[in-house]
């Protein structure tokens, strides 16, 4: 019967991963997988992490279950990090989930129990496991302008003339900083703009926010996110991979916001049935390091002065990349790599030009054009530059 299963197209990413590993130059730049890399490199194991981990090994006295939706005290340290009161504990179902992905895909299929016709509005461009899980979920997705190919910024007018076809009942999937695949995020009069619209035609916000603290800082990038909970319900999945570098741990949490205390409660009995049809129970390690950390006023300070600095070293990535390619060019067309956010950044480029600069270059980047600004370092920075010009970007 095995035998009859049909073939599965091959991931880009895990793709672009086998080409770059059998790659014999030695000179060649990993700009594809997304995860962090420091100027050696690696993705190191944060202190407060690493604290966290030696006090849970000497504290933990079992292994046993924690609950369907998991720990309560993962839910209890991520919420307030998140919200700030924006909207009442009360009103807030939360259940813990194998990373952000696994947020992401309970939060369609809760969004389905509660309108079995849903359909999930998706910015165009987004993050292509989105539109996957959707497709695999059998949910409808339909697009709506996010990404001017000409400025390299928000195209807040498309956006906002596409969502005003969003019906009643609908859910619109938003990311709450970092954009992924393009840098580019809403200033803070459009996300005014699209919580009223929203709002207004009765749809349900659905926020990705993996990259919390890579953008501006937490507070600046958990903003948008808390406008959304502090005016209506709204869905936000959580991934911790990035901002506490615990990948492999895959930590991840669904918050559902309320519109009443009645309504969370039916969301978290809604939850922890999702969550016994296909695991169970959520994986901890994970979870019990990032409360622990947020649960210390010590190991807080140092996570923060961790994430900080992961910020504000990508920051001065990407301004280095854009005055190289001013010098080059004599032309502030690439400026807007520093506007951009977080650790990605869509190029422009073409496919024939993607393929060059692999080919020509050794720098590899996923096929739209997107690079992973953190896999740079001050020497790298150049050599990508000339290749940029040298390609015809």
């Amino acid at each position: 019967m095995l035998d009859r299963l049909p073939e599965q197209p091959p991931d880009a990413i895990l793709s672009l991963m086998a080409a770059f590993r059998a790659d014999p130059r030695a000179d060649k730049i990993d700009l594809g997988v997304g995860v962090y890399r420091d100027a050696e490199g690696r993705t190191p194991i944060m202190r407060a992490v690493r604290e966290a981990e030696r006090r849970i090994w000497e504290g933990e006295t079992t292994k046993t279950y924690t609950a369907l939706a998991g720990d309560p005290a993962f839910a209890d340290a991520l919420i307030p990090l998140v919200l700030d009161g924006a909207a009442p504990r009360a009103h807030i179902a939360a259940a813990a989930t194998p990373g952000g992905t696994g947020a992401v895909r309970l939060a369609f299929e809760l969004a389905r129990m509660a309108r079995p016709d849903l359909t999930v509005w998706v910015p165009d461009p987004t993050w292509p496991n989105h539109l996957s899980i959707l497709r695999h979920l059998g949910i409808p997705a339909r697009p709506f302008r996010y990404f001017d190919p000409e400025t390299r910024g928000v195209d807040a007018g498309g956006m906002l003339a596409d969502l005003g076809g969003v019906a009643e009942g609908d859910a619109v999937l938003l990311h709450g900083c970092c954009h992924n695949p393009t840098g580019a995020d809403p200033d803070a009069e459009t996300w005014a703009e699209i919580d009223a619209l929203l709002r207004r035609r009765g749809a349900l916000p659905l926020v990705d926010l993996a990259y919390l603290g890579f953008g501006e800082g937490l507070e600046a990038d958990a903003a948008a996110t808390r406008r959304l909970a502090a005016s209506g319900e709204c869905l936000i999945a959580l991934s911790c991979s990035k901002n506490f570098g615990i990948y492999r741990e895959r930590a991840g949490l669904l918050m559902a916001v309320g519109a009443s205390g009645e309504a969370a409660r039916r969301a978290q009995g809604a939850l922890a049935h999702l969550n016994r049809q296909t695991y169970s129970f959520p994986p901890d390690h994970g979870a019990r390091i990032v409360s622990t950390v947020l649960g210390d006023a010590a190991l807080r300070a140092e996570w923060e002065a961790e994430l900080a600095g992961i910020r504000d070293g990508m920051a001065a990535l990407r301004s280095a990349l854009a005055a190289e390619l001013r010098r080059l060019t004599n032309d502030d067309r690439f400026d807007f790599l520093r506007r951009h956010r977080g650790m990605f950044s869509r190029l422009g480029a073409t496919p024939e030009q993607v393929a060059r600069m692999r080919e020509d270059h050794g720098i590899y980047m996923v096929g739209d054009g997107r690079v992973n600004i953190a896999g740079l370092n001050p020497a790298t920075v150049p050599v990508l530059a000339r290749a940029m010009v040298e390609t015809g970007l």
